[in-house]
């Protein structure tokens, strides 16, 4: 065991995006001969709003913790303390280390940058460099811990320059994001006189105000300086240029794969902090800033273009699925250049038609019993008229190392490029996982990753929801062309299904042949013993029937007792009512009931053409099906 590979995962969100993937390339390059780096992403962020409904957080209740030696948790990626805290308290359940970046946490192992230091260059670097008097920060959101130490930060530098802080005049609140940020500089831009300055805490605030400046007809540096904070690749691409501090997710990611391999060897809690790097740009009048390379404006540009083609695609992908009539032809369609390098796990309930998976309360909490539907480097195993679904491991595990998931998830970890997971979810409801196993670290490949899990939930959850109202439907339709009692079609089902069935003109000059058969003392049975009964004599004879003529007749109950089936091509109608009759002795002698049941049988058979009339059949069989009754009677 000590020679494995020890087994990392990552919690982050959008690992597509530039900064998380370059984190994710560095951490796995300084990892991957020793661990096997498994990275559990959501692909939106929450932003702290712990309690909007976010179906894909349940990719962090996939995690095997009890096999796991290691997690990392990416705090500002994902944006919740919540589910930070629960990875931290399971991690602790089990006594695995964790790294958190971004955050302090007791007894976990915290990697921060320096924002106060990176922020307090921005500041300086404003108000001194540019002699600015007059200022306006633009904080995130109120109380918040990173808001409040910026906020501690800018009124420091302006006590160092004997500037006097002013609530009032030098202090709004954007939430750290761009809307809020959009109405909090609308009202500013209604003062008389605008500040010499906009200092935002984060890059997002300072591009919004920048924007906004320059609708309003206001020029950038000239009129009035903006910075921002956090080194987002966005800030290269405005106009003009935003002043910033990066927060280099390289030295980040050196500094954790450095502490986890520290934690897995000593077990020992390790702190670390790192320094921003300052960026001098165009928006505070510094000349442009010249370390931003081609490539990531190329990457941009060719994300962009290659965005509309891959939907596309995948939409197609999503619709073919969702209308596949069985299972196999469903999983057919996820053979596509979108869907390489993939692996598909659902819960087998979810398959179950039975059911309405995504809407039934009481299955909810229900433990998944995940199975793969798909992996796509074995396609051959996943062709329409050979696909087998695999049986549930029934082990009770509920993560991604189920069954015989864990062996196949390993040997996929071997190649030393990370697993990214992502939770599929339907109407708000997780279904199962998409394992990609990434053969490169292309970032578009990491891009892919998103539309591809939106095209498979969608496929998957339709075909299951699709399924269930055509099985639903089909009930519906049974109900309604069946008779309750005895299973037989009605009289609105028969004569549907017959008008189809003559409408071949290849039954022409064909024998067609009508069997009669009713119930010998149904008013006594009702009268002695009850309608229940009654109602059972019934069922009895109509099953009788039913097995007696072959399996292509139409067998009818008209209503009360009158039941008949419809027989097409060559049949003996002595050996189906001798049929009749047997099943009918057996029955009696091993019912148990105080009465027998018995049936008197009318037979016509004719040679089908157009003018064949199914009412005058019917009451010659009917006739027949008398006499022979009356001769009964007669003989009783």
């Amino acid at each position: 065991m000590s020679m494995r590979k020890k087994i990392i995962a990552l919690c982050t969100s959008r690992a597509y995006e530039p900064k998380n993937h370059s984190f994710i390339e560095k951490l796995n390059m300084r990892l991957k001969d020793k661990c096997i780096l498994l990275i559990f992403a959501i692909n939106s962020d929450i932003y702290w709003e712990e309690d909007r409904q976010a179906t894909e957080k349940y990719v962090y209740d996939l995690i095997p913790y009890d096999q796991i030696d290691c997690i990392i948790i990416m705090n500002e990626k994902i944006k919740s303390k919540k589910i930070a805290d629960k990875i931290v308290e399971k991690s602790h359940e089990h006594n695995v280390p964790v790294v958190m970046t971004d955050a302090h946490y007791d007894n976990v192992s915290c990697i921060n940058f320096d924002y106060s230091l990176g922020f307090e260059k921005v500041v300086r670097h404003i108000i001194e460099d540019h002699n600015i008097r007059k200022p306006h920060m633009m904080a995130g959101q109120p109380n918040n811990e990173f808001s409040n130490q910026r906020i501690e930060v800018f009124k420091r530098v302006l006590k160092d320059n004997n500037i006097t802080f002013d609530k009032d005049t030098m202090l709004s609140y954007g939430y750290f994001w761009a809307d809020p940020c959009r109405e909090t500089m609308s009202e500013i831009l209604k003062w008389d006189t605008l500040p010499e300055a906009m200092i935002c805490a984060n890059d997002i605030m300072a591009i919004t105000v920048s924007e906004m400046l320059t609708d309003a007809g206001y020029r950038i540096p000239e009129d009035i300086i903006v910075s921002g904070f956090d080194g987002y690749d966005e800030i290269y691409f405005t106009t003009p240029k935003i002043t910033s501090s990066s927060c280099d997710v390289v030295f980040m990611a050196d500094a954790t794969a450095d502490t986890v391999l520290q934690v897995m060897s000593d077990g020992q809690v390790k702190n670390r902090s790192i320094i921003s790097e300052f960026i001098p740009n165009e928006s505070c009048g510094c000349p442009e800033y010249a370390e931003q390379h081609q490539v990531l404006r190329d990457l941009f540009n060719e994300s962009f273009a290659r965005h509309n083609d891959d939907n596309r695609v995948l939409q197609q992908v999503a619709s073919s699925m969702q209308m596949s009539e069985s299972l196999g032809e469903m999983v057919s369609h996820l053979d596509c250049y979108k869907t390489d390098n993939v692996l598909i796990a659902v819960d087998s309930h979810c398959l179950n038609s039975d059911i309405n998976y995504f809407t039934d309360e009481d299955i909810l909490d229900d433990p998944k019993e995940f199975v793969t539907i798909y992996d796509s480097a074995n396609k051959e195993m996943y062709k329409p008229d050979t696909f087998v679904l695999p049986e549930p491991a029934g082990d009770g595990t509920k993560d991604i190392f189920s069954g015989e998931l864990k062996s196949r998830i390993i040997e996929l970890g071997q190649s030393g490029y990370p697993l990214v997971f992502n939770a599929l979810d339907y109407m708000n409801r997780p279904f199962g996982f998409a394992c990609y196993y990434l053969k490169n670290n292309d970032i578009s490949n990491y891009m892919n990753t998103m539309l591809a899990t939106n095209a498979l939930s969608m496929g998957i959850g339709g075909y299951v929801i699709v399924r269930y109202q055509t099985l639903l439907l089909d009930k519906m339709d049974k109900m309604y062309r069946h008779d309750a009692l005895t299973g037989l079609y009605n009289r609105v089902g028969f004569q549907k299904l017959f008008k189809h069935k003559i409408s071949n003109t290849d039954l022409i000059g064909e024998k067609i042949t009508v069997i009669m058969a009713d119930l010998d003392g149904l008013k006594y049975i009702n009268d002695t013993f009850g309608h229940a009964e009654g109602d059972n004599a019934i069922a009895v004879v109509a099953k009788a029937l039913s097995l007696s003529t072959p399996e292509s007749a139409l067998s009818v109950r008209f209503g009360g007792d009158e039941l008949f089936s419809v027989i097409f091509g060559e049949c003996n109608p002595d050996e189906i009512t001798s049929s009749i009759t047997e099943y009918l002795d057996k029955y009696n002698k091993y019912s148990g009931k105080p009465y027998k049941v018995s049936s008197s049988c009318g037979c016509k058979t004719d040679i089908f053409d157009k003018n064949y009339n199914m009412t005058q059949a019917l009451k010659e069989a009917d006739d027949k099906m008398y006499v022979i009754k009356k001769n009964r009677r007669g003989t009783n």
